[in-house]
């Protein structure tokens, strides 16, 4: 299970980062991204420009883990995320992530937040 523990830390580090390319390798090539707030599932490339647009506009972007759980095949996370929008405006997202994990790479991840929090981290995104 450590090794479902070392790729979490390696996606979420990338994330904050804004590595996408190490995001993509994180993924498998079949991944499925759905989000609660739309009920519309995301393809790999799909979610890796929705996260490039989140690192073009979001800035010192730091995930607070409040707790993870990892299971045979996968892991639960929830945290907060903290960033700075490009008016300056610090925001918080509070989110639950379930992620399934086949051969070192997420093959579904399902993410939970409030889509009133996920407006203010698009707002300005046009």
């Amino acid at each position: 299970m450590q090794d479902i523990l070392d790729l979490a830390d390696r996606f979420f580090a990338a994330v904050e980062a804004g590595d996408i390319e190490t995001v993509r390798d994180c993924y498998d090539a079949r991944a499925a991204i759905w989000h609660n707030t739309d009920d519309l599932e995301q393809t790999r490339d799909e979610n890796l420009a929705t996260l490039r647009g989140m690192a073009l506009r979001i800035s010192d972007r730091r995930y607070e883990v409040l707790q993870r759980e990892v299971f045979p095949g996968g892991f639960v996370q929830r945290h907060n995320l903290h960033g700075t929008r490009q008016d300056g405006v610090r925001l918080t997202l509070h989110a639950c992530i379930l992620c399934k994990v086949e051969n070192g790479r997420i093959t579904r991840l399902d993410e939970y937040f409030d889509s009133a929090q996920v407006a203010e981290f698009r707002k300005f995104a046009n």
